[in-house]
């Protein structure tokens, strides 16, 4: 099982990132605080010091067309915010 799915890459996870050493991420919905605290370490070799998840639920979209009105949802994902310990940092854009 695959438990990292993407890092969450935005100026406000950018900013935390700098200034409270916390990262954010799209997880499995599945997965535990555990399994994520191991899939960090095994994928960034950094240790964690804590792991915040939270569930979010899919929006209703509606669009308005030619042919009509067109609805539908988008996914439902879980994001896990994770603190490092003092001194670790992740570099996203090391291998670009």
């Amino acid at each position: 099982m695959n438990i990292i799915i993407k890092p969450v890459i935005t100026e406000k996870m950018t900013a935390m990132g700098e200034k409270l050493n916390r990262y954010g991420f799209i997880v499995d919905k599945k997965a535990n605080k555990l399994q994520i605290i191991a899939a960090i370490k095994d994928l960034y070799g950094v240790q964690v010091a804590a792991v915040n998840t939270m569930n979010y639920s899919g929006k209703l979209k509606t669009r308005y067309t030619k042919t009509g009105i067109i609805s539908g949802k988008t996914k439902a994902v879980k994001k896990a915010i994770v603190t490092l310990a003092e001194g670790e940092t992740i570099d996203f854009f090391s291998n670009i």
